[in-house]
């Protein structure tokens, strides 16, 4: 069975293939599937997170089918909800920008976590919670590197799939392409239903790329601003009280519940900042259970430096 990598999928795919991974364990079959076509945009990077049927399927936008029925609505959020957001907005819109950022320059996250993942014909199993460092191309046309010794990536470089000149998809979440986006909720709102995708929910694949965002990505402080505006108008999202990152800090999260599964974004209960993530199964699974953590991380550093490679204390 060959190996499929995440990082091979376009933003707001990521956690859509980890939703329908927990279907692919509840249906227990699995099909050979070619690798999908390495696209420019590389997220969390989970090497053999899951292959066969879900991955064909998810590789080419089409939808596993769960076995538990379709998509239902669900309901604006409540007050609560909107209100939490527009103070999470509103931080994010009072974050000092960084002068004179260079095109030639790399937005450095480090991080730790730990995601479900299947290799093989193993049974699915949830990584340690282990560090990762990502460098970023400020404009999308320097090469990015991940270092994530869990999944044997030391320093490992992937240069962007677009020749000399040629225009960066709109999906970039590059700094420079970020910029570029509206700062209104209305029209983010938009450019997110416009880029996202990968599951049968236009609300899910939303919901997911807002995560993605705020994961492993610098969003400029309007557009950030914007982003969680445009979330509070995503209908299924909720408010919960008290969620613990994989630093074992506490928050607020922003969550939203999807084909057995919630993702939770997580913010500091007082500067709103965002923390990290968790996924929670929903539903009994094979191998799981009803609340169990399929998957949860920490952003523990965001800077601009010069180099791939280089950290802000070298």
């Amino acid at each position: 069975m060959s190996e499929f990598r995440e990082r091979d999928l376009p933003p707001g795919r990521h956690h859509l293939l980890r939703e329908h991974l927990l279907t692919e364990i509840r249906q227990s079959k699995a099909v050979p599937a070619a690798a999908p076509k390495k696209k420019s945009q590389r997220r969390w990077f989970r090497p053999a997170l899951i292959a066969g049927a879900v991955a064909a399927a998810v590789a080419a936008g089409v939808i596993v089918a769960s076995p538990f029925g379709g998509q239902s609505a669900q309901a604006a959020p409540s007050a609560e909800t909107v209100r939490m957001l527009k103070e999470i907005a509103a931080a994010a819109e009072r974050q000092p920008v960084q002068k004179d950022i260079r095109d030639d320059q790399f937005v450095y996250i480090r991080s730790k976590g730990g995601y479900l993942g299947v290799g093989g014909d193993g049974p699915a199993k949830l990584d340690p919670v282990h560090p990762r460092e990502f460098w970023q191309s400020v404009d999308g046309r320097h090469g990015d590197v991940i270092h994530e010794p869990l999944h044997d990536l030391d320093m490992e470089r992937f240069d962007p799939d677009i020749g000399p000149g040629e225009p960066l998809p709109e999906s970039a979440t590059n700094y420079r392409n970020l910029e570029k986006l509206p700062t209104d909720p209305v029209n983010m709102l938009d450019w997110l239903h416009k880029v996202s995708e990968g599951g049968e929910s236009e609300d899910q694949n939303t919901f997911v790329l807002v995560g993605d965002l705020s994961l492993e990505s610098l969003m400029p402080p309007k557009q950030a601003a914007a982003l969680y505006l445009a979330a509070a108008k995503i209908p299924g999202v909720k408010l919960i009280d008290d969620v613990t990152d994989a630093d074992g800090r506490h928050g607020v999260a922003i969550a939203r519940e999807n084909d057995g599964e919630r993702q939770e974004l997580i913010f500091d209960k007082e500067t709103k900042q965002f923390l990290g993530e968790r996924q929670v199964a929903t539903e009994d699974t094979q191998g799981f259970e009803k609340g169990d953590v399929v998957g949860r991380s920490a952003v523990l550093e965001r800077v601009v430096v010069d180099k791939a490679g280089k950290r802000p204390r070298d």
